[in-house]
């Protein structure tokens, strides 16, 4: 499964602990989860394009907290909004990324010599040259984290828009429904442990919709990765036999 998903495995720990932890009185529930709800109404209509600003920046980076930053957007936003701050923030990083990388790798050997000697380079350089963007939108599905996809294709021949941009907008689509329905459904525990019922159908509602939803795109996605790689076999096969 790769190590992502024992990063999401950490956190819905995490969120399941905390969650008992204000249920055993070790915390206060009530103050923590109006914290973040107080912070975002301080800030206003500035409030989400501080979080999208940050979250783009930290991908950027190569800071591992997108996690963190996923499930933590439905507490302060809701689970539709965050759905949208988490998109935006994945399709900027990734454009960002992507023209920092291909800036860097044209002007400078070293940066190209150092790509080279990545163990994904040659896998995404390969499936990039015979794939193309249909190999672009399965490594969104991988266990290697985005920012390594997005520097690494930035140092390959591939296009901009059609080939890089459209997939990875595509491919992040089930990853960010499962990481923002894991905060939202946090959130809503949390809203059922302090007594409140407001909205509390549609609160579980649309995250398991979006869990369902993630589950079924990356099945639909693996099956189709497992078809490409049977027809690439064959070939070989068929010439092996013939020989």
């Amino acid at each position: 499964m790769g190590r992502g998903w024992w990063w999401k495995v950490a956190v819905l720990v995490a969120l399941v602990a905390a969650w008992r932890g204000w249920q055993g009185g070790g915390w206060d529930k009530e103050a923590a989860f109006k914290l973040a709800r107080e912070w975002s109404e301080k800030l206003g209509i500035w409030a989400i394009p501080l979080y999208v600003s940050v979250h783009t920046v930290s991908i950027a980076l190569c800071l591992p907290s997108a996690i963190f930053f996923e499930t933590a957007a439905p507490l302060l936003f809701g689970f539709f909004p965050s759905v949208f701050c988490v998109f935006s923030a994945k399709v900027l990083a990734a454009s960002l990324s992507f023209s920092i990388g291909r800036l860097v790798f044209r002007n400078s050997s070293t940066a190209v010599e150092w790509a080279r000697r990545n163990r994904y380079f040659h896998l995404i350089s390969r499936g990039v040259a015979q794939d193309g963007w249909k190999f672009v939108l399965l490594a969104r599905f991988s266990p290697v984290p985005s920012y390594v996809i997005n520097y690494t294709l930035a140092a390959t021949e591939v296009g901009f828009l059609l080939d890089f941009l459209l997939p990875t907008a595509i491919g992040c689509v089930p990853m960010i429904l499962q990481n923002t329905s894991i905060g939202s459904l946090a959130g809503a525990a949390v809203a059922t442990a302090s007594g409140s019922k407001k909205s509390q159908i549609w609160s579980y509602f649309f995250p398991a919709v979006g869990i369902l939803s993630s589950v079924l795109i990356s099945l639909r996605i693996k099956k189709y990765s497992t078809q490409l790689s049977v027809s690439e076999t064959s070939p070989g096969k068929n010439n092996t036999h013939d020989s």
